[in-house]
Parts: structure tokens; C-alpha cells; sequence
């Protein structure tokens, strides 16, 4: 595992240090969510009452992403289809996109008559119960080839394993918190279901995406009522309304912020040194997340490419310092410039 972990590691450090130079798929404006319905083929998930996981996830999903192709958000799924797909190359798919946000999409299954809905980020499970529900969902894994090597030894039915998963997804976790409010506030606030609040669990498929993640549990289809509703036309609908709803509130909230920071460029006589780390065509959440941790970056657009700066100084002395600190972060082709009416020259 730690190979393993260490191999995703650098592959995201060479893929901060190439962001000056890195192209983009996505137009700076886009949006974009990796929809990924749970199971699918062989894979069946839960199973109860005559309701099959895999059917109603996908027809949910497909629902979700035309809702939000209405409202302009992009919209990348792991299968459209019934269709295998296993947990490291669903993950794979969503960081190859470039997205926003990643929504995996499942339906619940209990000894009980347990109903409501309920979503989770990644984490330490805080009770044996959301174990379960972690160990149900990366069971899946033990329908792939080779499954032991592809996750350096992970076993589902082990506590012990999911300590190792949650160490990257630290990073974007107040986001996936964000999100999954908001679609756990729609599903209370809007269909009246039962709060099943957020919770956080060891799911692989959350692990291995870098972007913020969100795991939906629609229900629980050992309910037979609960069931019947998320097998329903109606009931499909009204789930992914709601989650398009609070998923275009997330999109709002990150181009809000992202134009705050654009705004905050007032037009001064005063001339600034600062330190360019980056520029792509991309527009990036300012978070230390997308920064290797360094803290109080800003954007400047120049046309169609936005350069992030840091720091903000009267004195090349201080702005070197600054420098020093940029390059410590990783960032070794960052550079000073000239700040002055929200236009950069680099320095010579």
C-alpha cells in the first residue's frame, strides 16, 4: 500500500508543477461533475424486495446529469450503461475530466426496516455502522482480476485497512462536507425524507479521486415501501432533482468565491512586487488544496489565462522572501513580477 500511496502522491506533485505549462481540456467557465452510478454488469449491489442497486443508481444518475446539462454544467459518467466498471478506474475516469466535484451514486440494503437517505464523505468510520456500509460498497472489488494487487492489499472486511484511505482525500474534505450538506438539506427539505445526516467512512472510490466527493446512499431498498419510491419514475425524478439543485448551488458558491478573488484586484497607482507560481487556462478554486498548501494565493486574468500570484510587497527584499517561501512550497519556476493597476510585468 505505501508504493502504492506513494506513486499516487507524486504523480499529483508532478501534476502541480506542471501547471504553467499544462493544457486544459475544460474552457475556463466549464463546470464539471463525474457522475458515477454504483455497480453495474456482473456487480449487481444490493439486491431486495425485487430491487436491484445497479438499476436504480444508473437510471437516477442519468436523470441527475441531463438536469444539470439543462442548467450548463458539464457532466462526465462512469457508465451510462449496464456495465462493469471497477472502483480504481471509475476514480480514474473523474481526475482524467479535470472536474469540480464527484458524485457516486448508491442505494442502501439492511437486516431492518432502516429507511431514509443518507450521504458520505471519506473518513474514519465513527461506528461499526458505517463500516458496514463502507465494507458493502467496496465489496465490489472482489468481483475484479487481481484485485489484490491493483489495491496493494486492501481488504474490505478489515478496519484496519480503511486507516490508509483516507489520507488524500483530506485535503478537499470541507468541500465534500460543503456539498454533501447541500444535497442532504435537499433531500430533508424538499422531499421530506428522513435525515440520515452526513456521515464519513472508508469507501475506495472516494480515496482515489483528487477533487471533492460525495458517496449517495438514495435509501434503502430492503424497505418495501422505501424501495418501491426510489424504483419509481417519480421517485428517480425527485431524487435527482434534488441533488441537481444543491449541485447548482455548490457550482454558484465556487464561481462566487473564484469571482470575489478576481474583483478584490482594485486599480492602484502603487506598484507591487509579487510572485507568479503559476498560470494556466483554467480558472482554479483559490484553496491551498490546488496550491500544494500554500495559503493566500490570488488570480489576475490576462485574456484567456489566469496567472496566480503570492504575496504582495512594497520591497523586492520582502518580495524575496516571499519567493524563497513559493519555492519551498515546490513551486521552482515561480518568479517575481511588477504589480501595478492589475497588470504584471515580470522582472528581469
Amino acid at each position: 500500500m505505501i508504493s502504492h500511496r506513494l506513486f499516487i502522491v507524486v504523480l499529483l506533485q508532478f501534476s502541480l508543477f506542471n501547471l504553467q505549462s499544462q493544457e486544459f481540456e475544460n474552457p475556463s467557465d466549464t463546470f464539471t461533475v463525474v457522475i458515477d452510478p454504483g455497480h453495474g454488469g456482473k456487480d449487481p449491489g444490493a439486491v431486495s424486495n425485487g430491487f436491484y442497486e445497479k438499476i436504480i443508481a444508473l437510471a437516477t444518475s442519468l436523470k441527475l446529469g441531463k438536469k444539470l446539462q439543462e442548467n450548463g454544467i458539464n457532466v462526465i459518467y462512469t457508465r451510462d450503461r449496464d456495465q462493469f466498471v471497477n472502483l480504481l478506474e471509475r476514480a480514474n475516469i473523474a481526475n482524467k475530466s479535470d472536474a469540480q466535484l464527484f458524485l457516486s451514486i448508491h442505494c442502501n440494503a439492511h437486516n431492518s426496516q432502516a429507511y431514509g437517505a443518507e450521504t458520505f464523505v471519506l473518513g474514519l468510520h465513527a461506528n461499526q455502522r458505517n463500516f458496514e456500509v463502507a465494507k458493502k460498497e467496496n465489496s465490489v472489488i472482489f468481483y475484479e482480476e487481481d484485485y489484490e494487487n491493483t489495491y496493494a492489499g486492501f481488504d474490505p472486511n478489515n478496519p484496519e485497512s480503511v486507516i490508509g484511505l483516507t489520507l488524500m482525500q483530506e485535503e478537499y474534505l470541507d468541500q465534500s462536507i460543503t456539498a454533501a450538506s447541500y444535497i442532504q438539506n435537499g433531500f430533508v427539505n424538499t422531499l421530506n425524507r428522513k435525515n440520515r445526516n452526513i456521515k464519513q467512512a472508508g469507501f475506495i472510490v472516494l480515496k482515489y479521486t483528487y477533487m471533492p466527493s460525495v458517496l449517495i446512499e438514495l435509501g434503502f431498498l430492503s424497505n418495501k415501501k422505501e424501495g418501491a419510491y426510489l424504483n419509481s419514475n417519480k421517485g428517480q425524478s425527485e431524487m435527482a432533482n434534488a441533488i441537481s439543485n444543491a449541485v447548482i448551488k455548490y457550482r454558484n458558491d465556487f464561481f462566487n468565491n473564484l469571482s470575489k478573488s478576481l474583483t478584490n484586484n482594485v486599480n492602484t497607482d502603487i506598484v507591487y512586487y509579487r510572485v507568479q507560481i503559476a498560470a494556466s487556462n483554467k480558472l482554479l478554486e483559490l484553496k491551498p488544496y490546488n496550491f500544494k498548501g500554500l495559503k493566500k494565493v490570488d488570480v489576475v486574468r490576462e485574456g484567456e489565462i489566469y496567472k496566480y500570484l503570492y504575496g504582495k510587497h512594497k520591497t523586492l527584499e520582502e518580495a524575496n522572501k516571499a519567493l524563497r517561501t513559493a519555492k519551498n512550497y515546490g513551486f521552482n519556476s515561480s518568479f517575481l513580477v511588477t504589480y501595478q493597476n492589475n497588470k504584471i510585468q515580470r522582472l528581469n
